[in-house]
C-alpha cells in the first residue's frame, strides 16, 4: 500500500511538472549585453521578453515548419507525453489495492496496474527525450565557436529543469507502480493453519490420532 501511494503521488506530481514544462515559455533564457534590463524567454508555443518594469510580452512562434528540428519534435513529444501520463494516472488509480472497483477481480486489477505503470514509465521517457535534446542544442550553440562572442548566447531555462525533475518522477513513479503489482500477484496466501488445526479435531473438540497410530492401537 505504501508502494502504492508513493507511486502515485510521483506520478502525479510528475504528470502535472510535465504539463506545465509544455506550455511555460522558460525553455531558454537570454539576456542581451546591450540592455541588460531586458530578458528573453523561448518556449515550445512562443517568446516572450520581459521588461525592467515587469512587463511581460509575449508573441507566438510564426509558423510551426519554421521551428528548429527540435522544437517541432519538442512539442511532438511532450503533448504526447501528457495524454500518456493522464492515461497511465487513470489506468494505476483503478488496480490501487484501496480503490473499490474490480475487488472481486484481483488479477483484472494487477494488469491494471501493470499497464499504468508501463504507461507512466513511457510518459517519463517521452518527457526526458525532448528536454535533453532541447539542452543538448543549447549547449552545442553555446560553445559554436563560429559564433562570435559579442553575440549573445541562449542558456538553459527553468523550464529545462522542471521537465528533467517531471520525467524522472514519471519513470519513478510508473516502477514502484508496477513492482508493487508483480509482488501482490506474486505473494502467496498464508497457509491456512486454522483449517488444519479443525481437521485435527473432532466435533467435541478432542484431538484425534494419526490414522497410523490408531490402525496400531486397534
Amino acid at each position: 500500500a505504501k508502494a502504492q501511494a508513493g507511486g502515485m503521488l510521483l506520478a502525479l506530481l510528475g504528470w502535472v511538472s510535465s504539463c506545465v514544462t509544455t506550455f511555460v515559455p522558460l525553455w531558454k533564457n537570454l539576456n542581451l549585453d546591450l540592455n541588460e534590463l531586458e530578458v528573453w524567454n523561448m518556449g515550445l508555443w512562443q517568446v516572450c521578453i520581459t521588461q525592467e518594469e515587469g512587463v511581460v510580452e509575449c508573441q507566438a512562434h510564426g509558423s510551426f515548419l519554421a521551428l528548429p528540428p527540435e522544437l517541432r519534435i519538442s512539442r511532438l513529444l511532450m503533448c504526447v507525453s501528457n495524454g500518456l501520463g493522464l492515461l497511465g494516472c487513470l489506468l494505476a488509480t483503478l488496480g490501487l489495492d484501496s480503490w473499490k472497483a474490480c475487488e472481486d477481480k484481483p488479477g483484472q486489477k494487477q494488469r491494471l496496474l501493470l499497464a499504468g505503470g508501463a504507461v507512466l514509465g513511457t510518459a517519463g521517457i517521452t518527457t526526458l527525450v525532448p528536454v535533453s535534446w532541447v539542452a543538448y542544442t543549447t549547449v552545442l550553440d553555446f560553445w559554436d565557436e563560429t559564433v562570435p562572442d559579442i553575440v549573445p548566447r541562449w542558456e538553459f531555462g527553468e523550464a529545462t529543469f522542471l521537465g528533467w525533475f517531471a520525467g524522472a518522477f514519471l519513470a519513478a513513479g510508473g516502477l514502484l507502480l508496477a513492482c508493487s503489482a508483480r509482488s501482490t500477484s506474486t505473494a502467496t496466501p498464508p497457509a491456512p493453519a486454522c483449517r488444519q488445526l479443525l481437521t485435527m479435531r473432532g466435533p467435541g473438540g478432542g484431538h484425534h490420532p494419526h490414522p497410523k497410530i490408531a490402525d496400531l492401537v486397534i
